[in-house]
Formats: structure tokens, sequence, C-alpha cells
């Protein structure tokens, strides 16, 4: 089972959730794909993950594919669960980093608006990990012009995993699909 995590401000409808739920759709594994609407409160999203992850665990491996957030998120489920995961430009310190956008949010995708507040901060500082451990269960995938997130950090974080730097491309990672295969492949090696 592959677990989809999008990033902030997105959904289920995200061009990288999409791709790779039509890439298993493609391959006869539908029910292998899962990515589900998180709330916009970190504790509430880990919540609804970590339910996620004990429903399908009953039947199946599990591997977690994380975007942005959504990365943070899989390091944070792959720690707790010794899970392998696909960290996709993943938010390092997102406590840190999303602070300048405190105040009135709108997802992307749903249009619902929500206020960013201190306390969204401090239960994402909750859920940081230091030091990731046995870092061949990572499969890092970064771009170097990521306008967001500055690559080089992830790398830092995470020095003995797999690793794919993309040279240019964006935040959104907009050659995703031409590196499903390698996400696939890393997923099966479960």
């Amino acid at each position: 089972m592959l677990i989809y995590i999008h990033g902030f401000n997105s959904s289920p409808a995200s061009f990288k959730a999409r791709a790779l739920k039509q890439r298993l759709e493609a391959a006869g594994k539908a029910s292998a794909f899962l990515c589900p609407a998180l709330p916009d409160r970190p504790a509430l999203a880990i919540s609804v993950l970590e339910g996620a992850v004990r429903a399908a665990r009953g039947a199946q491996s599990v591997v977690l594919v994380g975007s942005s957030l959504g990365g943070y998120y899989a390091s944070y489920l792959a720690e707790k669960f010794s899970l392998k995961a696909v960290l996709v430009n993943p938010a390092v310190r997102p406590y840190e980093g999303l602070r300048a956008l405190l105040g009135p949010q709108k997802n992307l995708y749903t249009g619902e608006a929500y206020e960013l507040t201190p306390r969204h901060l401090e239960e994402l500082r909750a859920l940081d990990v230091p030091l990731p451990t046995r870092m061949e269960r990572y499969y890092l995938m970064v771009t170097t012009g990521d306008e967001v997130l500055d690559y080089r950090v992830a790398l830092r974080k995470y020095p003995g995993a797999k690793q794919l730097v993309v040279p240019g491309s964006d935040h959104g990672f907009a050659e995703f699909a031409d590196h499903l295969d390698s996400v696939l492949d890393f997923a099966a090696s479960a």
C-alpha cells in the first residue's frame, strides 16, 4: 500500500497525488493507493495518518510518499512505525518556515479558509524527528530550483538515504511523473 501525504494547503487532487494514483491504476493496482485529505491542524492530520497506517498494515506492507509538509509527516510516521518513506522536496523545519505565513490561509484545492496560528507551529514542532534512523528506509527526491525550500537542508538531514537531485525544476516538482518508476521500485523493495 502506498499512502501519499499531501503538503501544506494541498489535497488529494494535487498533481503528484494524481500522477501516482494514475500509475497504480494503469498497473491494475488501484487498491494499493491511499491519499487522505488532511485537516490543517498538524495534530489532527497525524491522527488521520496514523489511523490510515494502522488500517493498511493489517493486510499489507505500507510505504509512505510525502511531499513538502507531507514529507515532514512521512518522516515522523516512518520513524514511529518503522516504514519506508519517499520524501519529495520535504519540509525539514516547517515550524520555522511557516512562521512567516501566520494568519489567514486558504487551501489551494478546496478553497477552505482557516487561520494558521502559533498552535499549528507548536503541533508541528512536537512531530520533529531531529535525527532519522536507518537511512536506508528513506528515498529523498529534491529539486535544486525549489523556490520554497532549500534542497540542501534536506540533503544534510538525510545523508545516507537514497537520493535523487533534479537540477532546476520547482517546489511542485514538475518532473515527478518522470521518476515514478524509481518510486515504485523503492516501494517494491519494502
